[in-house]
């Protein structure tokens, strides 16, 4: 299973606008972030026009919008957001981040992948392991999976509790037939997050391969209580994993 890295929204200074126009902007794209992550998408769009009025040339705003309209499935849209932002800040790693993840979701790769990477060597940047794990995500899409993994142990080296290259990692290394070494990505991915429906299901399939019948069947009770309706209980009722 892919997963991105969290798109990123952030709020920040305009320039050259007056005190009263940055504070208008700044207060509803809060209000528009904050609708926009519980889905609240046409209370959001209104927010985040707001700030536009109240300020046209504020990054992210346009980061956002681009957003809001990437979720709503309105690429044209989204594209041109994107772009607005990065035209007015264009080393501006969170627009790229998520320009990025825009990119790769609709299979435009080497681009996503030129991206994503310059968000990450932007030294100003503070998470660029966020980015290089995306990179490496969009990597394994595009069926590049020795590419992915140096992505993510990139991203691992910088920082080691990256929870979704950690989980990656885990994958490859099952595939790989490393299966102590996704056993240990597993562990580590546990330490700073919680299982799913699909770490679970990881960890019966690496646990038949080393033979820990105890284990298996810990993951196994908790997938089925946890997660009874999910792709992966179908598959371990398939199996027939105890």
């Amino acid at each position: 299973m892919l997963g991105f890295c969290g798109c990123d929204l952030t709020t920040g200074s305009a320039a050259n606008v007056s005190p009263r126009s940055n504070e208008v902007a700044e207060a509803n794209l809060s209000l528009g972030v904050a609708y926009l992550k519980r889905g609240e998408y046409e209370k959001a769009l209104a927010k985040l026009n707001k700030a536009l009025s109240a300020d046209p040339g504020h990054a992210p705003t346009h980061n956002a919008l681009g957003l809001l309209y990437q979720k709503i499935g309105k690429p044209e849209q989204a594209e041109q957001y994107y772009k607005r932002a990065l035209s007015i800040k264009p080393d501006d790693s969170l627009s790229l981040n998520n320009y990025g993840q825009f990119l790769c979701q609709n299979n435009r790769y080497d681009e996503a992948q030129e991206t994503f990477l310059k968000a990450a060597n932007n030294p100003l940047y503070d998470a660029p392991e966020i980015a290089i794990t995306n990179a490496g995500t969009c990597a394994l899409k595009n069926n590049q999976p020795d590419v992915a993994e140096n992505y993510f142990r990139n991203a691992l080296d910088k920082n080691p509790k990256v929870s979704v290259a950690l989980i990656q990692m885990a994958e490859l290394s099952f595939r790989q037939g490393n299966y102590l070494s996704a056993r240990a990505y597993l562990q580590r991915y546990l330490e700073v997050a919680e299982h799913t429906a699909n770490s679970l299901w990881l960890g019966i399939r690496i646990e038949k391969e080393l033979g820990d019948k105890n284990a298996i069947s810990s993951y196994a009770l908790s997938l089925r209580n946890n997660f009874p309706e999910s792709e992966e209980a179908r598959l371990l009722q398939e199996s027939g994993a105890k």
